[in-house]
Order: C-alpha cells, then sequence, then structure tokens
C-alpha cells in the first residue's frame, strides 16, 4: 500500500506547488486533496483496524494521519475561506513529530530504501516547517514553497511510489 500511498502523495504536493505558485485555482485544488485526503484516510483505518493490525500497522496509520488532515485541512481551507493559521500551527507539530521520526527511520535503515524513506521524512519535516512560516508567521515566501513542494511531491512521492509500484523497489 506504501507505493499507492506515496504516488498519490507525489500528485497532491505537486499540485499544490504549483497552486502556491498561481499555476492553480482556489477551488479546483481542493479536489485532488479531498481525493488523496480520502485515499489516505482509507489507508490508515485499514492499517489501524484492519486484520493483522499491530503496532507497527497502527503506527503507520497515525504518521499517515499526519498527511490525510493536512490535505483535508487545506481543501476545507479553499472554501471556508480561513487564512490557514490553523492549519500552519498543525504544521508545525507535524514538522516536530516528523523529525524523531526521520532520524529513527534512519538510525533503524539497513538498504537503500529506509535510508531513502528517512530522508523523506526530513524532507516533509522542512516543507511542513516551511507552511507553518508562509502561514503562520506570514512570511512572503509563498513561491519559494510551492518551489520546494513540487519538487518534493517529484522526489518524495511520485518517483518513489512509482518505483514502488512497479516492482523496482521493495
Amino acid at each position: 500500500m506504501l507505493g499507492l500511498v506515496l504516488l498519490y502523495v507525489g500528485a497532491v504536493l505537486c499540485l499544490n506547488g504549483l497552486w502556491l505558485i498561481g499555476q492553480i485555482g482556489d477551488n479546483e485544488i481542493a479536489v485532488i486533496d479531498i481525493f488523496v485526503g480520502g485515499i489516505t484516510l482509507l489507508v490508515s483505518l485499514y492499517l489501524a483496524f484492519g486484520p493483522g493490525s499491530n503496532d507497527a500497522s497502527i503506527k503507520a496509520a497515525a504518521l499517515t494521519l499526519l498527511f490525510t488532515f493536512t490535505y483535508l485541512w487545506v481543501a476545507i481551507n479553499r472554501y471556508n475561506g480561513a487564512d490557514g493559521r490553523g492549519l500552519g500551527w498543525f504544521c508545525l507539530f507535524v514538522a516536530i513529530t516528523a523529525v524523531p521520526v526521520s532520524a529513527q527511520t534512519l538510525q533503524g535503515a539497513s538498504t537503500l530504501w529506509g535510508t531513502w524513506l528517512g530522508l523523506c521524512w526530513a524532507a516533509w519535516a522542512f516543507l511542513w516547517l516551511l507552511f507553518f512560516i508562509l502561514l503562520v508567521m506570514q512570511k512572503p515566501i509563498g513561491r519559494f514553497v510551492g518551489v520546494v513542494t513540487v519538487l518534493e511531491g517529484i522526489l518524495t512521492g511520485w518517483l518513489p511510489g512509482y518505483l514502488l509500484l512497479t516492482g523496482v523497489l521493495h
């Protein structure tokens, strides 16, 4: 399921990055955020409550829900007129959470994939921190955040997701 989730995380990050640099409209971006939020929600529920769930699958569900809630919050904000500060504070929470996840993943990595995943968590922590700076501190870094979001979408989601789905990565 990781390949499925990462492929669509790549899509939503790329499109949200394009939205931040003005290439997609406010109302239209909500479509991909709701879709990917829904996919990651379903995967998380299966991991947490499905047959064979265990401590590791529940941890994976909890971490995946960090993405789910972010995407759904972005979508809801497109319709409720919120300024994004609440989402920004959530992004800080997620950024702080992702740092030890990255460190633990890197520390336990015994394969190239494990190292890659640990670096992805570090990249996501940085991205969520950028969203905090953009939304709460209201620094004019929207274009930079958009470009970073597109690049992270490709390198941490789209590419590894596709490689997992095609069997190139295991």
